[in-house]
């Protein structure tokens, strides 16, 4: 069964304390093209969670986006800079020693210093980190595939509506087809009547020789009949479970050859504007198969 590339997951996990948030957007691409959105603490799982994308999807432009939320209650802390305090308390000792001051040295005179008390991040457990991250990222990346199946069962049950459209026109070009000979034979007639106005004379077999010498130049029949293989090949295709859409897209541009070729042949009025009106039916096929993978 065909998927799509476009789609839309997301997925929240939350082990011990930490919840871990993964939105995944997928789009059309020639190939698997990853992009990722994370914390800085969180970069160090960024190959990681490209394979688990990549063990599911195939093709596509597929964006992950990774929130963290840390409820931990020991989380936000704070640290002395020692340092700091102390050059700041020697620096106030000299000044009371200049300037012969009796005021003592408090511990508020110390603490108006900026950045002597700084907070601090508790530093993260990684592995309880990645158990957040890693369930979500699988959830998110199984959820995509389905909605990209569910997206390919529209798309097949309309490729599938407009290859039947093309089969049964092509059933009708086919006989019209057969018609080209007589037409030729019947136009070359009319010609060199106008041209002698007395066709009596003219030897018929000559006629008939150089009708179907025309005939000949105008027959569409190999190419008939190399579209039905590749109707029946685009139909094996959409039933295949393979990666379809670089098969397909090949497979149009074999359509839109054959389609040329007919036209470029084509006897009357009739048989040319059928074949516009299927060429117009294959662009439609074609932008559809741009979203298959």
């Amino acid at each position: 069964m065909i998927k799509s590339m476009t789609a839309f997951s997301r997925s929240s996990k939350t082990h011990d304390t930490t919840t871990a948030d993964v939105t995944i957007r997928s789009y059309n691409s020639r190939h698997l093209d990853m992009a990722f959105y994370c914390p800085e603490s969180c970069q160090v799982f960024e190959e990681d969670i490209k394979k688990i994308i990549a063990k599911i999807h195939g093709r596509g432009r597929i964006e992950i986006r990774l929130s963290i939320q840390d409820d931990a209650k020991d989380l936000d802390q704070f640290e002395v800079d020692e340092v700091k305090a102390t050059a700041y308390y020697q620096a106030l000792k000299k000044i009371k020693e200049d300037l012969n001051l009796s005021v003592d040295i408090t511990m508020e005179n110390i603490l108006s210093a900026r950045n002597v008390i700084v907070p601090s991040k508790k530093e993260q457990d990684l592995e309880s980190l990645w158990k957040a991250i890693g369930s979500a990222v699988e959830t998110a990346s199984t959820h995509l595939d389905l909605m990209r199946r569910e997206e390919g069962k529209n798309l097949f049950s309309d490729l599938t509506v407009r290859i039947d459209y093309i089969e049964g026109n092509l059933n009708q070009i086919e006989k019209d087809a057969a018609k080209i000979p007589l037409i030729y034979k019947q136009r070359l007639m009319e010609k060199i009547s106008y041209l002698t106005s007395d066709t009596e004379g003219l030897d018929p077999v000559r006629i008939s020789q150089e009708a179907a010498i025309l005939a000949d130049k105008s027959d569409v029949s190999e190419e008939i009949v190399r579209l039905y293989s590749h109707i029946k090949q685009f139909r094996d295709i959409l039933d295949s479970d393979d990666s379809q859409g670089r098969k397909l897209n090949f497979l149009i541009q074999e359509f839109n050859r054959e389609f040329n070729t007919i036209g470029s042949k084509a006897g009357n009025a009739s048989l040319s504007h059928m074949v516009v009106d299927l060429k117009s039916e294959l662009e439609k096929i074609r932008e559809q198969v741009q979203n298959i993978e």
